[in-house]
């Protein structure tokens, strides 16, 4: 059965010995990424990206995602385009806006974080692609820059967004989106209108291709109740305020507010959700329903599925390792 490539998440509290087995393990079972993600204030994702690079052989590394307001874009570039010279074709570079509550904490957070994400990413991509720049932007300032050395393969640089407007933003002037869990077909019907109104909008200055890459949940088990009732937990902060742009475009966005609303808990609301939901909120089953999953999502615009390292193992619910060798199964059954 056709499915879009398969990848998994280095989950942001693996233990840092465990961080080289994990990839290794990732690459031997045949996954086609692995992505790290940068969320405060745990690890960096270039030191991540950069050490499970030099450890592997062919696995694309994604970095999902460096918020735009910690780093100027040349030093981006530069630190992104170092890495692609190195392991050309295997870097994959994820930009956004990052969360907001984390970078008021640090105080970085912009006043129009839209046009700091158009302006970091027009000035990364570009930078990458060998371009010398002056731009004098709201809140980019290059005065003649280019990189020493680009990067023969320039690699993908993508935005990590939600909404409407950030996503015409990445039509605009990313090479694609990373989009954050949960992805449905219909969400995916809003993400590529708003893509394409963005590309439109852009014209011949958008760049050739738009591809999507979706971020799941995912257990793999042969019991599909074990498995939704694994996952649950997980699905408890879909119900806030952030998850709207992915909630709304369900058939049953209505209930779901109501049965959040009457909830009394994040963890009483996931208990509660019924089985069809937890069904489209996540990746859940034995191999050759999570192919099928996979296939549909592919069907809808997804060149990439990134699945958060669950395991199937109700004694090991945190071994990222169990959840690695269910994920085989995937790929090779």
């Amino acid at each position: 059965m056709p499915r879009p490539r398969l990848g998994v998440i280095v989950p942001r509290d693996l233990p840092i010995a465990d961080l080289f087995p994990f990839a290794l393990r990732a690459e031997e079972i045949g996954l086609d990424e692995i992505w790290v993600v940068e969320d405060c204030f745990f690890r960096g994702g270039i030191a991540q990206a950069a050490t499970i690079l030099a450890r592997t052989q062919a696995i694309h590394v994604g970095i999902g995602i460096l918020p735009a307001a910690v780093r100027s874009p040349a030093m981006t570039a530069l630190e992104a385009g170092t890495l692609a010279e190195l392991h050309p074709g295997r870097l994959l570079l994820g930009i956004g806006h990052g969360m907001p509550e984390w970078m008021r904490q640090i105080g970085v957070w912009p006043k129009s974080p839209l046009t700091l994400l158009e302006e970091t990413t027009g000035a990364v991509r570009a930078l990458l692609h060998g371009e010398r720049l002056s731009v004098d932007g709201r809140y980019v300032h290059l005065d003649d820059v280019a990189l020493y050395s680009p990067p023969a393969v320039a690699p993908p640089v993508l935005n990590g967004v939600r909404g409407p407007r950030s996503l015409e933003v990445a039509g605009r002037v990313a090479d694609g989106t990373i989009l954050d869990m949960p992805v449905t077909p219909e969400y995916l019907g809003t993400v590529r209108a708003a893509v394409e109104r963005g590309r439109a909008a852009a014209g011949s200055s958008a760049p050739p291709e738009h591809t999507l890459v979706a971020f799941s949940l995912a257990v793999v088990h042969d019991d599909v109740a074990t498995a939704r009732e694994i996952v649950r937990p997980a699905l408890a902060t879909f119900g806030a305020a952030d998850w709207t742009a992915q909630i709304d475009p369900l058939p049953f966005a209505a209930a779901f507010r109501e049965l959040r609303d009457s909830t009394g808990t994040p963890q009483e609301f996931s208990r509660a959700l019924p089985d069809e939901w937890v069904d489209q909120l996540a990746i859940v089953g034995p191999p050759d329903v999570v192919r099928a999953r996979l296939a549909a999502l592919e069907a809808n615009g997804v060149s990439s599925v990134v699945v958060v390292p669950t395991s199937p193992d109700p004694d090991r619910p945190d071994d990222p390792f169990a959840a690695l060798d269910a994920l085989a199964r995937v790929v090779r059954d």
